[in-house]
């Protein structure tokens, strides 16, 4: 099917109703029905290390399919059911495939960043009353393991823990090393630990309970929580299975290779790629446990791709700059097309990886909120750098201003909030927290708190994050307006700008950056450059930073939180200096109700801590936790 302009994709939801298209019900029928069209051609392809010539693992979609069938068997001996959760803290391997899809199917698979610290982690697994764990056995040079076991120890209702050991991967002399230098776990928990490997083999093949046949919640998703504490949606097997009707039927055929080093924990990962690879039954290939954060993965990353023989590369804009770092030392000729996403791709680099590479960039767009896709660059048609494409077929976009009459449909080209309709969206029940869901609906959209615009063609453009917003004095500004100007810049790899604290305006314009590699260049110059690039005055940023790195999420986007955290450290401390104080600001956290408190490590009898700080909006609190001021309810 031709998908090149808008009226392709309304000419496709036109043939009939999403509700009359033919297509599996179940996560297991879905995967059983490509298991039988293709049980012999490769499905996963694994390896542990990042060498083009390292070990490597395939499975094929037969014996992925009893794995799958293996895991969700498992999970039900355990006595997990369709309303029961079980946990992921795994970075990618073949069982985390299988343990995802194996707990969609005996119950709600919840996967949780194993980057998280233990009382984030140990916070996810109470909100989903997970009753099972799956997460690696200790191992050299991670530390998932311990964390996990921590975690544990404080979410109560998790009564078996499964451990995965990656020395499988391995072959001797390593294999025979590792478990001498195996970290010990100390940390005690009432949960029973049981080998994985051990417990899926007592398992049969093919599924011993009845998948239900029916449509039903079957994951947890959290947010990157990149404007705040991760929220945990809910996704159904309605959604998922839309996601992988797309890739079918726009993207992918049982005969692409797709290279995935973005984690399984994460939608765009599990929801875009897996799924549509079950649908399909293109192979996915995933490079190491951490991916693109793997050791070699970017250095080998073009061999890789030769290696496999890929035909698309699953990537994300951060990704593509460190690949441009690098030449293409290898034969990538079967590559035709990059999917990237997570964020807009700054038009020269844009350029620059097409003309590298001579693959085509697709460009796509998509939320946790709605289980993943809701646009994309048309594979056949003209590619608008910058946009993220054309809303899919049975995926309706508006964008929305808030007036004093009620909501109002934005104009083609008029900027409001991106509000989206489609399959996998659930109205009313988006998030496990109810009052989360409260506000966040027009009607039957969702708001997305994506600021953007729909020009004439029909193509979706990202202008900011209604939550990103930087408020000047009550004028708004669009971070994205700075980064942009700043990603000009041949020396600039990354940026992310935020508003920093201010006493007069609220908050002023700041900005990070992170350097290419062997790029040089200094703030002052990086000032300079904005002050002629950024149309609005008032927009030009007061302070850049560089940093080594920039904080970022798993799939590569700018965490800003992590940003704000150090311009609040940078503005009080000069506050508190200024006023002859030698209170400090000791950290910056994230309070569930409150947003981002500074606490202050000092004397209480400092009134001149009081004096200063007061001049802000943002709250504060002493080191020992006492709130400031005389009214405890309330923020400073």
């Amino acid at each position: 099917m031709t998908f090149a302009v808008r009226q392709d994709a309304l000419d496709i939801q036109n043939e009939m109703p999403w509700e009359a298209r033919e297509r599996p019900a179940t996560m297991h029928a879905m995967l059983a029905e490509t298991a039988r069209a293709f049980p012999d051609r490769p499905a996963i392809g694994y390896q542990l290390t990042s060498g083009a010539k390292d070990p490597a693992v395939t499975q094929t979609w037969a014996e992925f399919h009893a794995e799958v069938c293996r895991a969700a068997n498992l999970f039900r001996s355990l006595g997990v059911q369709e309303s029961d959760a079980v946990a992921l803290v795994l970075p990618n391997c073949l069982e985390t495939a299988a343990a995802t899809l194996g707990a969609m199917i005996a119950g709600i698979v919840a996967p949780i960043n194993p980057l998280l610290e233990p009382e984030q982690i140990a916070a996810l697994l109470r909100e989903t009353g997970a009753r099972v764990v799956v997460t690696l056995k200790a191992f050299p040079k991670t530390d998932i393991s311990a964390k996990t076991a921590e975690a544990v120890r404080h979410a109560p209702k998790v009564g078996t823990v499964l451990e995965i050991d990656l020395n499988r991967y391995l072959r001797p002399p390593k294999s025979w090393i590792v478990p001498f230098i195996r970290p010990r776990d100390t940390t005690k928990h009432r949960a029973d630990v049981l080998s994985y490997a051990a417990e899926v083999a007592r398992q049969p093949k093919t599924l011993s309970f009845d998948d239900g046949g029916k449509d039903r919640i079957a994951a947890y998703f959290h947010t990157g929580g990149t404007t705040g504490m991760p929220k945990m949606a809910q996704h159904r097997y309605s959604g998922m299975v839309y996601n992988g009707w797309i890739g079918d039927h726009l993207l992918f055929t049982e005969k692409d290779v797709l290279m995935c080093p973005l984690p399984l924990f994460h939608v765009f990962a599990c929801h875009v790629v897996l799924m549509s690879a079950l649908k399909s039954g293109a192979q996915i290939v995933l490079p190491t446990p951490a991916g693109y954060r793997g050791e070699g993965v970017i250095g080998n990353f073009w061999k890789l791709c030769e290696r496999w023989g890929v035909t698309f590369v699953i990537t994300v804009p951060t990704a593509v700059a460190a690949l441009m770092q690098r030449k293409v030392d290898a034969d990538i000729s079967r590559v035709q097309n990059a999917f990237s996403g997570s964020a807009p791709m700054p038009l020269e680099l844009f350029k620059r990886f097409e003309g590298a590479t001579g693959m085509k960039v697709i460009e796509g767009y998509g939320l946790t909120e709605v289980t993943c896709l809701v646009s994309v660059n048309p594979p056949e048609g003209e590619k608008k750098v910058g946009s993220v494409g054309i809303p899919l077929p049975y995926t309706d976009v508006r964008i929305i201003r808030m007036t004093d009459d009620g909501p109002v449909r934005c104009e083609p080209d008029e900027v409001g909030e991106i509000c989206i309709n489609n399959p996998g969206v659930s109205v009313g029940e988006t998030y496990t927290d109810p009052a989360r869901n409260r506000d966040l609906f027009h009607g039957d959209y969702l708001r997305t708190g994506d600021l953007g615009r729909i020009d004439a063609d029909g193509y979706l453009w990202i202008t900011g994050r209604a939550k990103d917003l930087i408020i000047r004095g009550g004028h708004n500004i669009d971070p994205a307006e700075i980064e942009e100007a700043l990603m000009a810049h041949p020396a600039v790899a990354g940026a992310g700008a935020i508003g920093q604290p201010d006493a007069h305006s609220g908050e002023l314009p700041c900005a990070y950056v992170e350097l290419v590699e062997g790029g040089e260049v200094t703030s002052e110059a990086l000032l300079e450059h904005c002050r002629q690039r950024v149309r609005e005055r008032a927009a030009i940023p007061k302070y850049i930073e560089i940093l080594d790195e920039l904080p970022k999420t798993a799939v590569g986007k700018v965490f800003k939180p992590d940003l704000r955290k150090l311009a609040i450290k940078r503005i009080y401390d000069k506050a508190l200096e200024e006023a002859g104080s030698d209170a400090r600001v000791a950290k910056v956290y994230d309070d569930k109700k409150r947003g981002l408190v500074a606490q202050i490590d000092g004397s209480a009898s400092d009134d001149r801590v009081g004096a200063a700080l007061g001049e802000f909006t943002r709250p504060w609190e002493w080191a020992d936790g006492t709130q400031n001021g005389s009214d405890k309810d309330k923020t400073s």
